[in-house]
């Protein structure tokens, strides 16, 4: 996971992961899928660091 990321997002990685792994989806690409979802929801949820740099500016 990304540096940054929330103790939430971490474990929700590890819990993708290891559910992938036990239903033998994504094989040999459990982390990676992982690493997008929890990314996807990070950048949706905007905690991401480009996320917040947008929310500090005005729009004109």
């Amino acid at each position: 996971m990304p540096k940054g990321a929330s103790q939430k997002r971490e474990r929700e990685f590890k819990e993708l992961k290891h559910e992938f792994k036990e239903e033998h989806r994504y094989p040999g690409r459990e982390e990676e899928v992982a690493a997008r979802i929890v990314n996807k929801q990070r950048r949706e949820h905007g905690e991401t660091k480009a996320q917040k740099s947008r929310a500090g500016r005005k729009v004109h």
